[in-house]
């Protein structure tokens, strides 16, 4: 390694000689010259920066679709009879249910020489419960999401 403070043009035999760390032990008096090394540290840093790498369109788009709805519906519809009866009673009979007939007695005070209790008639509710299979036509909506990718180039349009 060349001398740092003399020009390399310079040949060494006219330089004046620099004592070097080697000749220190053999020199009693000399004084040892320091040579600096300057000392370098890299650093790094990471920045980001957005790319794009694509574009995604997406549109949703509704479908009607017709369909029949389907359900059974009951309706419940009431005949009453009348029976007649005629018949003279102590006490009012109650109301009552023989099977699926509930029977409500009708009542009249007739004006005798005494007063008696005449059973008129009854009323005879039978209940008919009736399933009916029902179709209704409907309209139903649904979406459906179509996605398309795109290059990054490519524009997408206004919308």
């Amino acid at each position: 390694m060349g001398d740092p403070t003399h020009p390399s043009s310079v040949p060494p035999h006219d330089a004046e000689p620099v004592p070097s760390l080697d000749d220190a032990p053999r020199s009693g008096t000399r004084t040892v010259a320091e040579e600096i090394i300057p000392l370098v540290e890299e650093t790094a840093t990471v920045d980001k920066r957005q790319v794009v790498t694509g574009r995604v369109r997406v549109q949703t788009i509704t479908d009607i679709v017709e369909e029949l709805a389907r359900a059974d519906v009951q309706r419940e519809s009431v005949g009453v009879t009348r029976v007649p009866i005629d018949k003279v009673v102590e006490t009012a009979p109650e109301i009552r249910t023989e099977g699926d007939v509930t029977v409500v007695p009708v009542l009249e005070e007739v004006l005798v020489v005494e007063k008696r209790l005449v059973l008129k008639e009854e009323l005879h509710i039978r209940r008919r419960i009736e399933t009916e299979a029902v179709e209704v036509p409907v309209t139903l909506r649904k979406q459906r999401a179509v996605i398309e990718r795109l290059d990054p180039d490519d524009q997408a349009p206004d919308r």
